[in-house]
Parts: C-alpha cells; sequence; structure tokens
C-alpha cells in the first residue's frame, strides 16, 4: 500500500511527449487517462505529486507540413499545442504543467547536457554516408525514404524496415529507392555527424535494467541488445540543416535529432513549472542521488529510446535516472487496429462532440494493467459497462435513497446513526487494498473490487426494500438509516473512483455538501448531515451515439498522427491539403479517357500501367494505385475520368502523364470513377 499522508512523498511523473504534428485520438488518450489516474490517487493520498508534459515540437515531418501548409512550424507548433491542450483538458487530463519542447528551458538544458558529455568524452564525430535528395536538397530521414527490401523485394517499404517481412537495414540499402518528399530517386551524401558513445555505459545499463525499474518482460527484451555480436551501437545524434530544432552548439548547420531533445523537454517543463513556484526546486527533482521519485509512462513502441539512451544520458550527464518507467501496450477497437473506413480511428475532439469523457476513463480503467497487453475498446461492451456499472450500480445506490427518501420525507438530513456497522467496516476494510490496486497500476482489478462493493450496497437496499417500509407505522426512523447508509456507501465508493471519475466526484461533493474528498475521509461518517437534493449525476450512454460518433470519424480527415512520441506512423492518414481557390480549382481540366490497355508493373505490389486515350490520339502513360481493386482485364476498353493536364511525373517505374480518379476506402474496395455510358473520350468534366 501507499504510504499514509504522515509521510508524504515527493515524486514527479511524465507522460510521453504527444508529436505536435497531428491530433490526440483515442489510442493516445490511452496513456495520459493511465497517467492522471495514477498521479491523482497519489495526490490523494496526501503526497507532493506533480505530472508535467509537452508537446513534441522538433523534425523533419513538422518542418515539410508547415512548408505544405504555407506556414512556419513555429505557427504549425503553436496550433497543435493550442489543440493538444484543449483536448487534454476535456478529458480532465490534470498536468500541473504542459509545456513544448521548442522552448527556452529546452534548448538550454539540450545544450547543457550535450555539453556536459561532450566534456567527459561522450561525444565522438565522424563522417558517413546518407541518403540525399537533389529535388529538394535535403538529407532525408529513414522513414522519408521509401523502395524495395533488400531482402524480399517488397515494393514502397520505408528506409529503415519492411512491413512486409520484418528486415531492418540501412537506407542506402534499399532497392530502387525514391524519396517520400519529391519522388525523386536519392543520392549518397557525405556528412559529418555528432554520436553519442552508447556503448560507454553498457555496464552501467546491464545493471540499471536489472534493478526493477522497468517491467520484467521490458527488461528482458532490452536486454538482447547485449546478446548480439554488435551490442550497443554509438547513437546518432545530429541531422543536418535544414531541420527544425536546436541547432548544436559550435556548428554552423547540425541539428540535435529530436529524440535527443524530446526526453530533456521532461526536464524542461519541469524547469518551467518551478520558475513559476518558486518553492519548488528543480534540483530536488533531477540532482544525482535524490530522493524524490521520478516515474515516466510511455508506450512499448518507444522502450529502446527511455530504457536505454535516455538512462545513459542522464547518467552521463551528472543527473539522477528514473526510479523506473511505467510502459503500457496499445489500443484496438472492436478487436482490431483503428481503421478510418469502419470509423473507429476516432480523435479526441470528435469523441468529445458526442460523448462523455467519463466514460472512456473509466472504461479504460477497467482495461488498464501494469503489462505491456494491449487494451480493447469493444465498443458493445463499452456501452453495457458505463450503463450497468456507473448508471445502474453506482449512481443508482444515491438515486434510490435521495430523492424519496432523505430528500422529501427527511429534509435532506442524515440519520444519527449507522444502521449496518459490519457492512460500513466491509467498504472501509477494502480501502487499503484498493490503494495497493491503485499504486500498482493494477486499475482492471481496483475497479472489480469497488463494483462487487458497489454491488454490496444495491443488495443491502434491495433486501431492506425502504419504499416497503415507508408504508408501516412507526417505521420513519428505520428507513431513514437505512437510507442513510446507502448514502455512506455510496460517498465512500466516490472516494475510491475520484481519481477516475475526477467530475462525477465533483457533483457528487456538491449533491452531499462537502469539501473536496481525500482518501483519509473514508473513515469519517456523516451523521446527522444535511445533504443537498439530489440532480441526476450521470447519463445512459446510447447506441446512437456510439453509431453517429462512428459515421462521423469516417468523414474527419486526420492530420498527419502519431502514436505517443514516435516521429511517424504507418498508420497515418493523409492530411487535408492547403484551400485553394475556385480559380485554382477550374484550372483542372478533367476529361474522359478510354482505357486502351491496362498491365501490371514489375515489382510494384500496388500499381497497374494504364496507357489512356482522351480523343486525340495521343495515347497518355498513367500509373495508377489501384490494382487492389482491378486486374487489367477488367479495365480495358472501359471508360474513366483523368486529370489531363497534370504536368507529367517521374517515377520510379517510368513518367505519368496524368491521373486516374478512384474513390474507396481501399483494397478491394476501390472504384474508378466510370462517367455515364453516353460519354465519349475527349469530353470535358465540368
Amino acid at each position: 500500500m501507499t504510504n499514509s499522508a504522515s509521510h508524504p512523498r515527493q515524486i514527479l511523473v511524465t507522460s510521453a511527449l504527444p508529436y505536435a504534428n497531428g491530433d490526440i485520438h483515442l489510442g493516445h488518450l490511452v496513456e495520459y487517462i493511465q497517467t492522471d489516474i495514477w498521479v491523482r490517487f497519489m495526490k490523494m493520498q496526501g503526497h507532493q505529486c506533480f505530472y508535467v508534459c509537452a508537446d513534441d515540437a522538433h523534425g523533419t515531418p513538422i518542418m515539410l507540413r508547415a512548408k505544405t501548409e504555407g506556414i512556419t512550424p513555429e505557427q504549425l507548433i503553436t496550433q497543435s499545442y493550442q489543440q493538444h491542450l484543449h483536448d487534454f483538458q476535456a478529458f480532465h487530463i490534470a498536468f500541473d504543467n504542459y509545456h513544448s519542447t521548442h522552448s527556452d528551458e529546452n534548448k538550454y538544458l539540450s545544450a547543457s547536457i550535450y555539453q556536459r558529455l561532450q566534456a567527459d568524452g561522450y561525444i565522438t564525430q565522424r563522417t558517413i554516408s546518407q541518403a540525399y535528395d537533389p529535388v529538394e536538397n535535403m538529407f532525408l530521414p529513414d522513414r522519408f525514404i521509401k523502395g524495395e527490401c533488400p531482402r524480399c523485394g517488397n515494393a514502397d517499404q520505408y528506409g529503415d524496415n519492411c512491413e512486409a517481412c520484418g528486415a531492418t537495414y540501412n537506407p542506402l540499402d534499399l532497392k530502387n529507392p525514391y524519396s517520400a518528399v519529391s519522388g525523386s530517386k536519392p543520392i549518397k551524401k557525405d556528412s559529418e555527424h555528432y554520436f553519442f558513445a552508447l556503448p560507454q555505459f553498457s555496464e552501467f545499463l546491464q545493471s540499471w535494467l536489472q534493478s526493477g525499474h522497468l517491467q520484467e518482460e521490458v527488461s528482458n527484451k532490452l536486454n538482447e541488445w547485449f546478446k548480439t555480436e554488435e551490442g550497443l551501437q554509438d547513437w546518432d545524434i545530429t541531422r543536418d540543416a535544414p531541420y527544425f530544432g536546436f541547432q548544436i552548439p559550435e556548428t554552423e548547420d547540425k541539428y540535435f535529432y529530436v529524440w535527443l531533445d524530446a526526453p530533456i523537454g521532461y526536464m524542461a517543463s519541469f524547469k518551467h513549472f518551478c520558475q513559476q513556484h518558486t518553492d519548488i526546486h528543480f534540483d530536488d527533482y533531477w540532482k544525482a542521488g535524490s530522493n524524490t521519485e521520478l516515474y515516466h509512462f510511455i508506450g512499448k513502441d518507444i522502450v529502446n529510446f527511455h530504457g536505454l539512451f535516455w538512462p545513459a544520458m542522464l547518467k552521463g550527464a551528472g543527473f539522477r535516472t528514473p526510479t523506473a518507467i511505467f510502459v503500457h501496450g496499445f489500443l484496438t477497437v472492436d478487436g482490431k487496429k483503428m481503421s478510418k473506413s469502419r470509423g473507429t480511428f476516432i480523435q479526441a475532439k470528435t469523441y468529445l462532440q458526442h460523448l462523455d469523457p467519463e466514460y472512456l476513463r473509466y472504461y479504460f480503467a477497467t482495461k488498464l494493467g501494469n503489462t505491456l497487453v494491449d487494451i480493447d475498446l469493444n465498443l458493445e461492451d463499452f456501452r453495457l459497462r458505463v450503463n450497468a456499472d456507473l448508471v445502474g450500480k453506482l449512481v443508482n445506490i444515491a438515486s434510490r435513497c435521495a430523492p424519496r427518501f432523505i430528500n422529501k420525507i427527511f429534509h435532506n438530513t442524515l440519520s444519527e446513526t449507522i444502521e449496518n456497522t459490519a457492512l460500513l467496516d466491509t467498504f472501509i476494510h477494502a480501502a487499503d487494498n484498493i490503494a495497493t490496486l491503485y499504486e500498482q497500476r493494477e486499475f482492471s482489478h481496483a475497479m472489480r473490487e469497488i463494483m462487487e462493493l458497489a454491488d454490496k450496497a444495491n443488495t443491502y437496499i434491495n433486501d431492506q426494500a425502504p419504499w416497503k417500509l415507508i408504508k408501516e407505522t412507526g417505521q420513519e426512523k428505520q428507513v431513514q438509516a437505512i437510507c442513510s447508509l446507502g448514502i455512506h456507501l455510496f460517498r465512500i465508493l466516490i472516494i475510491y473512483l475520484k481519481p477516475v471519475l475526477p467530475v462525477l466526484a465533483k457533483k457528487a461533493e456538491t449533491f452531499l455538501n462537502i469539501p473536496p474528498l481525500q482518501w483519509q475521509d473514508i473513515h469519517t461518517t456523516l451523521l446527522g448531515h444535511q445533504i443537498n437534493t439530489f440532480n441526476p449525476l450521470m447519463q445512459r450512454l446510447e447506441e446512437q451515439q456510439i453509431n453517429t460518433m462512428l459515421e462521423e470519424s469516417k468523414h474527419t480527415t486526420a492530420t498527419t498522427l502519431s502514436t505517443t512520441t514516435t516521429k511517424s506512423d504507418t498508420q497515418s492518414v493523409e492530411p487535408i491539403a492547403k484551400s485553394i481557390s475556385f480559380d485554382d480549382f477550374i484550372k483542372v481540366d478533367l476529361r474522359v479517357a478510354k482505357i486502351i490497355k491496362a498491365e501490371t508493373v514489375e515489382k510494384a505490389d500496388k500499381l497497374l500501367q494504364l496507357t489512356l486515350d482522351i480523343g486525340d490520339n495521343v495515347p497518355r502513360n498513367v500509373f495508377a494505385g489501384i490494382k487492389s481493386a482491378y486486374t487489367p482485364e477488367q479495365l480495358e476498353g472501359r471508360l474513366t475520368v483523368m486529370v489531363a493536364n497534370l504536368a507529367p511525373r517521374k517515377m520510379r517505374f517510368g513518367i505519368s502523364e496524368g491521373m486516374v480518379l478512384a474513390a474507396g476506402p481501399g483494397g478491394k474496395d476501390l472504384w474508378i470513377l466510370a462517367p455515364d455510358t453516353g460519354a465519349k473520350p475527349g469530353m470535358r468534366i465540368k
């Protein structure tokens, strides 16, 4: 069990930084809700617990998206910051400080840590060869290079790993590579880079991983790094200009890799907090040998950075390392990966337009444990669980006891006595076990324990049947005592659930006419207390609300998405392009085209090569990504619609001289646009 308030602890907690290149979605919220519940519990225990976070605001994706939208990276990250903060606040995520990695504090700390590492010999320099985009004049990050896997030959694979066979490789090993930025073929170019000497920390890290700082399964996974022939490698912390980030001290065109300054953002956010609260001291929480506690909540996709690079960097720079890193799994919806076509890729802002955020907070709590197991948002179970547990069990206790009896008959006054001390003691004695479960992040187990108590309270009220007793002469005091005990039990349940349901708890505190509840209030009883008139505390969740949310999600186009602090996302949805004027739009020349010939493209999984005729006897060659839906035989001789005045584009398979229009969610559900049967090649579409 967590220490009592008589021995308060000093705790600093962080969640992984959301990337400032996309909206918050339900997959992100797993982590922030988990962290927020844990922090709220610690604060209820009387501990000094601070929760800080920040937008992760640097990197190539942000620079390129800002360029596409015609704004500066600073403008883009400001917009993202405001939207992120709004979504978090709406889901009742109570940060003590929410900051940005593009801040003075982070710039200072990043440079300071780098210079400390450099002074102690942990920074080396050497020239490396990289892929370079000759059109955009920039070095390409791994995820901005695509090509054929050097092992299995699958096309359209990223520059660092193959999603088809799982191989990892150097981007320069890709076959037929092309830049995801310009489409051009990258060239090989040398550049001097700076490296963090991670192998020098091998002994420290092996000891640290075995000291209980991570879940056992995470430690075992990270220990595999030390069993390979290569072992730990020097970590490249450099990115070349142009790049949106912090310039490396004493260099002209070198920038810190975003993964260097992102975790330092934890420190920077807390430093910013300390500047606003002069009684809180930065060094108390970050100096080496500190007795305070430091916890990071992260997703399982970023354990390498947090479990190896981060503690080594802190150790080398003379700072304390984390007390523990808590790792969680991913979110699926209805047992499957989140999908825009099914409407299950749900943004926070879409959810908020239709559903109470506390529904989701509670449901995630019923699923979360202290392992890396993925959790599933089963939407039917979600609705039934909310209605059964929160409305049918919890709120039902108060609604059965207050309006008809305590409010109406007994003038809002609770009994001076406890009708069943044994039952009340059962609720009170559950506190230690529930507290231990919260401390250990076994939220799902805690919710089961709490709902079992709610069942006991409802069974007690059913058995006592005050609605029957009130009809009998002389039973008024007994009815008051029964219903008062129901209110006492409801109050204890609210204390247990307050970390999960802070808004419901606040409504309950108003109804009960009491100050904000703390954990130790479990041991007090409201004898002879005046409560307020009961008002409905939570509404039932209707199936139609969920269906409406899903339908809207199908039509909501997200910006580039990311999970926790990953800087790219294979689940990403293409953003809506910058708005164009009507004058620009009418420049698009849409023509009816006849498909004269259709062929497969060797080594291309998605493309068909089409020869099109728009009535001028000049065949046009177009590559179309419709192979998943059509065979060449199904297309030859058909009419379709093409963009006839699109500038030719050089692709690795040849020149594409236009674009065929198609629609659909993808896969087999993809349809080329077909004009009326009376249309003729060359006819303009208006």
